[in-house]
């Protein structure tokens, strides 16, 4: 039997039609309703990543970072993932559509969080996670890497890769109104309210 690779399994999940439990029993892939754009985005549980050829290359480049690394593997693992998330939400924030940027980024971010941790793992010695509290190069890391096979750490950071761009529109709209010039009216105004005060 051939090792799939992630992006075989998705095109399967996409093609099987509107039956999304059937789907994902079937193919070990879960799913989020991107509901602004009416699409849906599939993405492997933890478990199923690890039987695809993108996790073997993934991790094989992660034990190499982590080789470079002048740190220990975990403290190397735990800036990576650091870094990526960092990166990650910076992107979303200055995306024209965060809807769109969460389609296209939320898989490749899951999935290499993930082989960051079993990369760690390797370099370690130690057994790949299979259940109990997360390993530690997640300890500093805001997302439950594994709850619901992936599904919490996938639905949470959805919500913040969507809050990411909400929350810079937010701060540049204030930014704007306060560097807003003031009317020539409103100049009058208080240059009326200041001689009327002494």
């Amino acid at each position: 039997m051939t090792t799939p690779t992630l992006a075989d399994l998705l095109a399967q999940a996409d093609a099987d039609g509107h039956d999304h439990s059937a789907t994902e029993n079937a193919t070990g892939l879960l799913h989020i309703h991107n509901h602004a754009t009416g699409s849906i985005v599939w993405f492997p549980t933890w478990k199923k990543f690890r039987e695809t050829t993108d996790w073997t290359d993934a991790v094989t480049g992660i034990t190499a970072e982590l080789a470079a690394a002048p740190a220990p593997a975990d403290q190397a693992g735990a800036a990576l993932i650091a870094s990526d998330l960092e990166m990650l939400l910076e992107q979303a924030s200055r995306s024209g559509d965060a809807t769109v940027f969460v389609q296209e980024n939320l898989t490749r971010h899951l999935t290499r969080t993930w082989a960051v941790g079993d990369a760690v793992a390797k370099a370690d010695g130690k057994d790949l996670f299979t259940s109990g509290p997360a390993p530690s190069v997640f300890a500093g890391y805001p997302y439950d890497v594994y709850a619901q096979d992936g599904g919490v750490f996938a639905t949470t950071l959805w919500n913040d890769i969507i809050d990411a761009r909400r929350h810079r529109a937010l701060a540049e709209e204030a930014a704007r109104k306060a560097l807003k010039p003031v009317s020539r009216k409103a100049m009058k105004n208080a240059a009326r309210k200041a001689s009327s005060r002494r």
